[in-house]
């Protein structure tokens, strides 16, 4: 499965990636001077390709960082329900342990009294 995905997903994802990288070396200056764009001594000067990819990789990384934080609350819920569930198993096997070990030997079970037998119609 693994070997199908590589060869269908992430080798013709990496084909467009190169190609988009090759169409797009020009250098652009990326400024971090909000009053003053031209000042070199706060600016970059890098092929477009990696400001866009970059750009895409830094909102994916948001992106997954705020579902993670966002889903905090029921990871812990999960966390809780798996710790109750393990205690009622523990409890549950020691409940069992106590019972079989300190009950005397089952005698053999009451009779059931006969079913009463009816014919079935069929219309």
């Amino acid at each position: 499965m693994r070997k199908f995905v590589n060869t269908v997903v992430i080798v013709p994802l990496a084909l467009l990636l190169l190609a988009f990288a090759l169409a797009n070396r020009r250098l652009v200056m990326v400024s971090f001077n909000p009053f003053d764009p031209s000042d070199a001594s706060l600016a970059l000067t890098l092929p477009l390709f990696i400001v866009i990819i970059g750009a895409v990789m830094t909102g994916v990384l948001a992106g997954g960082l705020a579902v993670w934080f966002g889903q905090h609350r029921y990871r812990k819920a999960a966390r809780r329900y798996e710790d109750e569930a393990a205690q009622a198993r523990n409890e549950l096997a020691e409940l069992r342990r106590v019972a079989f070990s300190a009950a005397p030997s089952p005698a053999a079970p009451p009779a059931l009294p006969p079913l009463a037998v009816t014919q079935e119609r069929h219309f």
